[in-house]
């Protein structure tokens, strides 16, 4: 940890001593389903209005050059709770319920950042979808270090915004919501896990969103005396792809807003709805963290856990979801895996500033620890981005940063310096090459001119991808 970094925190009052914990930083990661790098403002969107991660950006730093675990939920936020990359990951990609259940599922003896932070004093919930264990699992978020859980534990069933039950610890909790007969009447019904489909629009009462927010900020009135790490992977602006295909709209939100009267399809208007109403929640909990007299001691970092959707009859390409980069979610091109980051922390990170850092989700672990001021777990693939946000010490930089993906057959991606390889299908297929400093868009395949550098990339991919026999590779021994 950087001296001058660990010195300000024995100023702050030595929370080594019992009597002065609370002056621990706290930790607020913030995770967005499916927002795109061009979906705010701050980061180049013309078409949806979001303030308050406007001002978030204008107070704090704007990281261009942060990126998600994997090109889809589930193994993204793998990555992001236990600090593994993708090829030694446990979950690497979206397995579904029933016999693939225990694929999705963190397995018993996992360490992730509510583990870490918990056995060091934080209070520790999490308020919203977290995909990584059913009820029954040891994947569950209380047998993996939160103390508190409100939401929602299976994917599917995360995409129906007035479900009939979320979520609570190990309990279920009845909302007022029922579902649409024509759903209950589908043959996808019946395979779809508990819960799944869509509502009756007569019955559309309990807003999901809403709940899980309002539960988060209750948490947070009787908890912010303590040192805490809150995490709040919200659903917006996730498409319901059950109602998508059977009513044709997928983007459910309670109305939409300020884009009622404009001019674009309804399914657009609901996009845009959902991600204000986002921007809207991120402003209201900053103000709740200066209520409290808390935000100087509080980080607060914003992130997606992919890049945008084509679901629910949205449009990324209308929104320029994407930004400057190719590739929407399940891809590994920029715009798959670049994702808009955010880090907020009143009077340590200067204001209105950008970092180039290339970090990613696996690097949430280590930089919670050096906040905590505790050891880095062994056998990880976190580097600390805390130098880069305060100003202080040294950052280390990844030798390179890794991703694969498992759906629609299989394929890997390498970032090493200024270079960028993909490989279509892993381990045996053609890899393709770009410079991602003179080409982020990467429209030209450099792999012929420069076949060093595909050496090398060959390299990494097979140095990086561990075999796991849960997620297997064909062809692989």
């Amino acid at each position: 940890m950087p001296f001058r970094f660990v010195l300000s925190i024995l100023l702050w009052g030595g929370w080594m001593s019992v009597g002065a914990e609370p002056t621990r930083p706290n930790l607020v990661f913030i995770l967005a389903d499916d927002l795109g790098y061009g979906d705010l403002a701050c980061f180049g969107s013309r078409h949806i209005q979001t303030p308050n991660l406007d001002r978030m950006a204008a107070e704090g730093m704007k990281l261009t050059d942060f990126y998600a675990g994997c090109t889809v939920c589930a193994p993204s936020r793998c990555v992001l709770m236990t600090g593994r990359h993708g090829g030694r990951a446990a979950v690497r990609g979206n397995a579904g319920t029933g016999t693939d259940a225990n694929r999705q599922a963190l397995p018993t003896g996992s360490v992730t950042v509510a583990s870490v932070l918990k056995e060091s004093g934080y209070a520790t919930a999490m308020f919203g979808k977290w995909g990584l264990g059913e009820l029954n699992s040891p994947g569950h978020p209380l047998s993996q270090g939160f103390d508190t859980f409100f939401g929602y534990l299976n994917q599917t069933h995360a995409h129906n915004y007035y479900p009939e039950f979320l979520i609570s610890n190990r309990e279920t909790v009845p909302l007022r919501n029922r579902l649409a007969r024509a759903w209950l009447e589908s043959p996808q019904a019946a395979k779809a896990p508990k819960g799944s489909g869509w509502a009756d629009p007569a019955a559309r009462i309990d807003y999901s969103h809403d709940l899980i927010f309002a539960r988060s900020l209750a948490w947070l009135k009787e908890n912010h005396g303590k040192p805490f790490f809150l995490y709040l992977p919200f659903t917006l602006p996730h498409a319901n792809n059950e109602a998508a295909r059977g009513v044709g709209d997928g983007q459910e939100v309670p109305d939409h807003g300020i884009y009622a009267d404009w001019d674009w399809p309804a399914p657009d208007k609901g996009q845009a709805a959902m991600v204000s109403r986002l921007d809207r929640d991120v402003g209201t909990l900053l103000t709740r963290l200066k209520e409290y007299g808390i935000e100087n001691r509080t980080l607060v970092l914003f992130s997606s856990d992919n890049g945008p959707h084509r679901e629910g009859g949205n449009r990324p390409d209308f929104f320029q979801a994407s930004g400057p980069f190719q590739g929407t979610k399940r891809s590994l091109h920029e715009g798959g895996i670049r994702v808009p980051t955010l880090a907020w922390w009143p009077g340590t990170i200067r204001p209105g500033s950008s970092s180039a850092h290339a970090a990613y989700f696996g690097d949430l672990l280590a930089t919670a620890c050096e906040l905590a001021g505790v050891p880095v777990p062994p056998d990880t693939d976190s580097l600390s981005f805390l130098p880069t946000l305060t100003g202080e010490g040294k950052q280390a930089v990844h030798r390179y940063l890794y991703w694969e993906f498992h759906e629609q057959g299989t394929r890997q991606a390498v970032r090493f310096g200024d270079w960028k390889a993909i490989r279509e299908p892993m381990l045996s297929g053609p890899i393709r090459l770009y410079n991602l400093t003179r080409d982020p868009q990467e429209r030209t395949d450099l792999a012929d001119t420069h076949p060093e550098k595909v050496q090398e990339a060959a390299r990494l991919l097979h140095e990086a991808h561990e075999p796991n026999p849960q997620w297997p590779v064909p062809g692989e021994k």
